[in-house]
C-alpha cells in the first residue's frame, strides 16, 4: 500500500488566477436564467468548440469523440476508472494525478524524466519499468504524460516525444496526455509543440484543463478528446456513464462560456496572449534571482510554474534544520505567506530538496494590480511586483545564508 502524503499546508486556498475576461462574464451572466441542465459529458455546442479548437492544432475531431467535465479531476478520474490496470506517471508529475490513480482503485508507477525536460518519461525507464511491472503480475495499461509540464514549466522536444510514444504503443499503453499548458508556451520560436495525438491517434486520449489557461480558475471545466477507433468508442462510453452516475454535469452558464473561449474570438486570443507575455516575464525574472543564489532549475518554456531544486544549498538548510522537501514547504509557505508545495506532492523523494514555485502570487492580491499587470508593458516595473520580487528573492537569500 503506497503512504499517504501530508495534508496540505494550513490555511492553503485554490490559487487566485488572472481577473475574469469581461466578454466570458457577459457569456456566462447571459446563460445564467438557463434552466435546462447540461447532459453529462457535454452539450453540443460546448464539444462541437473543443472540435474546433482541436481542428485549429491540426486535429480533426467529431462531437461523438469528446467529453466534457465540471474540472480535470472528475474527467481524469473517469478515465482513469475506465482504462483499467495500472497506471504510469512521470517523476515529477503534476500533484493531482496520483491520488486521482489511487482514488480509481489503480496502481500508480513513476518513471523518472530526462535531464533535459520534465512530463515525458526516459523512454529507456518506461520499457524497463513496464516490463518489471508485468514481471511481477501488474498488468500497466495507461500512461500519463504532460508534454508542455506542470510541475517543471518545460516543453518535451518532438524528438524525444516520439521515442517515447513508439515505446508506449508498443507496450499496448493507452496514452493520456495532458495538454493544458500547450497554448502558453512563452517562446512560439522555441520548442516545437508536438501533441501525441499528432503521431499516433488512435492510441492517445487528449485531456485539456481550460481552467487558468482559457477560463478562470475558479470555472472548472475540462474537455477530453478519444480515438475514434480501438479503444476509444469504448473509453468514452464508460467515461460518460461514470459521469453521468455521479451527476459531474458542467453548470449551462459555465458551459456557455467555456463553449465561447474555445471558439477563440479576438477577446480571447489576445488574454491569452497577454498571460503568456506576462507568464514568461515573471517566470524569467524569477529564475534570474534563484540562480545568483545558487538554486537550480530548468529554464520556463510553458505556463506559470517554476520547479525549483534546493540540492546546492543542502548545508545551509540543514544548519535550519531542514532536511527534506516536507519541511522546506512549510519553511517556504511560511516565510511568504502561500502555499509552496514540495517536491514530494510531485512524486519526487522527500529527500530532494525540490519546491514547484508559481509565479501569479507576483502580481499583488487584487484583480486590479493583476489587471495593472495583464495590461502594462513593463510588469516588472510595477510597485507591487517590485515588492513581491524582492520579497521572494530574500526568503531565498536568508536560505542560503544558513
Amino acid at each position: 500500500m503506497q503512504a499517504s502524503l501530508p495534508a496540505p499546508p494550513a490555511g492553503a486556498a485554490p490559487e487566485r488566477g488572472l481577473p475574469v475576461l469581461p466578454e466570458l462574464a457577459a457569456r456566462l451572466a447571459g446563460a445564467a436564467a438557463r434552466s435546462e441542465p447540461e447532459p453529462a459529458g457535454g452539450g453540443f455546442g460546448l464539444l462541437a468548440a473543443a472540435c474546433g479548437y482541436w481542428a485549429r492544432r491540426g486535429l480533426p475531431t467529431d462531437p461523438g469523440h469528446v467529453v466534457a467535465a465540471p474540472g480535470a479531476q472528475p474527467l481524469l478520474l473517469a478515465l482513469l476508472a475506465a482504462a483499467g490496470g495500472d497506471v504510469l506517471l512521470t517523476r515529477p508529475c503534476a500533484a493531482w494525478y496520483a491520488p486521482l490513480a489511487r482514488l480509481a482503485g489503480r496502481t500508480a508507477f513513476h518513471v523518472p524524466v530526462p535531464a533535459e525536460c520534465g512530463g515525458v518519461p526516459d523512454p529507456f525507464a518506461l520499457l524497463e519499468t513496464v516490463r518489471r511491472i508485468r514481471a511481477e503480475g501488474g498488468r500497466p495499461r495507461v500512461l500519463l504524460l504532460s508534454v508542455a509540464d506542470d510541475p517543471t514549466g518545460s516543453v518535451a522536444p518532438p524528438e524525444l516525444l516520439r521515442e517515447v510514444c513508439e515505446a508506449a504503443v508498443a507496450e499496448r499503453l493507452t496514452v493520456i496526455s495532458d495538454e493544458t499548458w500547450r497554448d502558453m508556451r512563452h517562446d512560439p520560436r522555441g520548442t516545437v509543440f508536438l501533441g501525441p495525438a499528432e503521431m499516433w491517434p488512435e492510441d492517445v486520449v487528449v485531456l485539456t484543463d481550460l481552467a487558468g489557461a482559457l477560463t478562470p480558475t475558479a470555472w472548472p471545466v475540462a474537455v477530453a478528446r478519444f480515438p475514434a477507433t480501438g479503444r476509444g468508442p469504448v473509453l468514452r462510453a464508460r467515461v460518460t456513464t461514470a459521469l453521468t452516475a455521479v451527476r459531474a454535469e458542467l453548470p449551462p452558464p459555465v458551459a456557455e462560456a467555456a463553449a465561447y473561449a474555445l471558439a477563440e474570438p479576438a477577446p480571447v486570443r489576445a488574454r491569452t496572449a497577454a498571460a503568456v507575455r506576462l507568464y514568461a516575464t515573471l517566470a524569467t525574472a524569477a529564475r534570474e534571482r534563484l540562480d545568483d543564489l545558487g538554486v537550480l532549475s530548468r529554464p520556463p518554456e510553458a505556463g506559470p510554474y517554476l520547479y525549483a531544486d534546493l540540492g546546492e544549498l543542502r548545508d545551509a538548510l540543514a544548519a535550519r534544520a531542514i532536511t527534506d522537501s516536507v519541511e522546506l514547504e512549510a519553511h517556504l509557505s511560511a516565510a511568504l505567506g502561500r502555499p509552496v508545495p514540495g517536491g514530494h506532492r510531485f512524486g519526487d523523494a522527500p529527500d530532494d530538496l525540490r519546491v514547484r514555485l508559481s509565479t501569479p502570487p507576483l502580481l499583488g492580491t487584487t484583480d486590479d494590480q493583476r489587471q495593472r499587470a495583464l495590461d502594462s508593458p513593463d510588469p516588472l516595473a510595477l510597485p507591487e511586483v517590485g515588492a513581491a520580487l524582492t520579497e521572494f528573492a530574500s526568503a531565498f537569500r536568508r536560505l542560503a545564508a544558513g
